[in-house]
């Protein structure tokens, strides 16, 4: 394995200095740091004053294969990660088959292993479509190797079929994983229910659908004793519930997704599917809330909820287009602009967001420090250049973001796995 030596970088110290360091790499990991070094290496890179930093961690992407592969592919997904910074990701079951089973799990995992250029952890499903009241045999998918169980897309709609399945990801010490949605209280709803939905004309969803479904499984996580994590949190209640339920030792986490940091309803600029997106868009005050909640902690990590779709999908009246928003190339770089920059929070406190909670939340093998003897993933990113987003930059099948056109920076400049360069800008 080639030698990799990578001059002139900066790094995060502990209380949010930037300094310069020099980084080796043999063997897929880091062998030396210091402020110079002048080892030998097959390959040196002046990193020219850029940020240098752990691989990104996101345990909430969608990569659609199989069943899906016109949105996206393992092979597509995973490139699209590495030019974000990120170098391990988990992805969702809402597949086609869905890995419910074991052998459909390994047909998943072992794409990931052949297509996949960063470390990709995948969930299994709790039940059978995401949708059957039969739990999946938990155990046979955690010994598969399941780093999570979720129907995500899909909200387990009796406490029952919960409660059995909160019980069995326990017996495995494994994250029960939560996409909150009562469908009864979901009204058709295409964005959230309030002022600007009656302004645009559009069914609403009543905020209430995920709330309501939190509270229920708050009790029933305490009484089963599981790792409870709650995907994309978007409203004020929900951020307070969860707040609550840590206060009654509930061992829950949370994660929230940059757009709902970044945008509300009211950015939504008419009948445009690009902004819709499930959980949907809410009003201001849930937007405080969950910046609130991430600085306080009651909110762990952020997760991108990447969900591309194809442009015929996306082209559509809000009623009638698919729900969500591809994220992964842009995540870091949205946050590093809207928060870290004008001081709203640290850049290590983003970096304890994006890398060391969700690694040490999901008991992954991701390194989370740059030290001697760690494994070499890690990303570089330019700080200080202005970069637009454009449509056609990225590698993601997927471009449904309102945020083209949104001048950011932050932009990755280098992304290494395990030692080897898996994007380069």
């Amino acid at each position: 394995m080639a030698s990799l030596l990578i001059k002139n970088a900066q790094v995060v110290s502990h209380d949010d200095e930037l300094i310069n360091q020099d980084v080796l790499v043999e063997d897929g990991k880091i062998a030396a740091i210091d402020v110079v070094l002048d080892a030998q290496a097959d390959r040196v890179i002046d990193a020219k004053g850029a940020l240098l930093t752990p691989g990104l961690v996101d345990i909430h992407v969608h990569f659609r294969e199989p069943g899906f592969e016109y949105k996206e592919t393992i092979a597509t997904g995973s490139k699209a990660s590495a030019r974000g910074g990120f170098t391990t990701v988990a992805a969702m079951p809402n597949l086609n088959p869905v890995p419910a089973t074991v052998a459909a799990f390994q047909q998943v995992q072992a794409k990931n292993a052949s297509d996949g250029v960063v470390h990709i952890e995948q969930y299994a499903a709790i039940s059978e479509g995401l949708t059957s009241d039969d739990v999946s045999d938990i155990q046979a998918l955690a010994d598969a190797g399941a780093v999570a169980f979720t129907n995500d897309g899909k909200g387990v709609q009796t406490a029952a079929t919960m409660l059995t399945a909160m019980k069995a990801a326990a017996a495995v010490d494994r994250p029960l994983v939560t996409h909150l949605e009562d469908e009864s209280l979901m009204n058709g709803g295409v964005m959230n229910l309030g002022k600007r939905s009656e302004e645009l004309g559009l069914p609403g969803i009543d905020p209430l659908a995920e709330s309501s479904q939190l509270a229920r499984d708050l009790v029933l996580a305490k009484a089963a004793g599981v790792h409870y994590h709650v995907a994309h949190l978007s409203t004020k209640e929900s951020v307070a519930l969860v707040r609550m339920g840590k206060q009654m030792g509930v061992k829950v986490t949370a994660e929230v997704s940059p757009h709902h940091l970044l945008l509300d309803e009211n950015d939504i600029d008419g009948d445009n599917a690009l902004f819709k997106m499930n959980p949907p868009l809410r009003a201001p005050e849930d937007r405080a809330a969950v910046i609130a909640g991430l600085l306080d902690g009651t909110i762990d990590m952020v997760a991108t909820d990447h969900a591309p779709h194809s442009v015929e999908e996306k082209e559509r009246s809000f009623v009638g287009a698919a729900f969500g928003i591809t994220g992964i190339e842009t995540s870091f770089q949205l946050l590093y602009t809207h928060l870290v920059k004008p001081g709203i929070a640290s850049l290590e406190q983003l970096l304890n967001w994006m890398i060391t909670q969700p690694a040490k939340a999901f008991n992954l093998a991701a390194p989370t420090t740059l030290a001697v003897g760690e494994i070499a993933d890690l990303a570089l990113f330019d700080l200080e250049t202005a970069h637009t987003i454009t449509a056609d930059e990225f590698v993601s099948k997927g471009v449904n973001t309102p945020f083209i056109g949104e001048t950011i920076y932050g932009q990755t400049v280098l992304t290494v796995v395990a030692g080897n360069v898996v994007y380069e800008a």
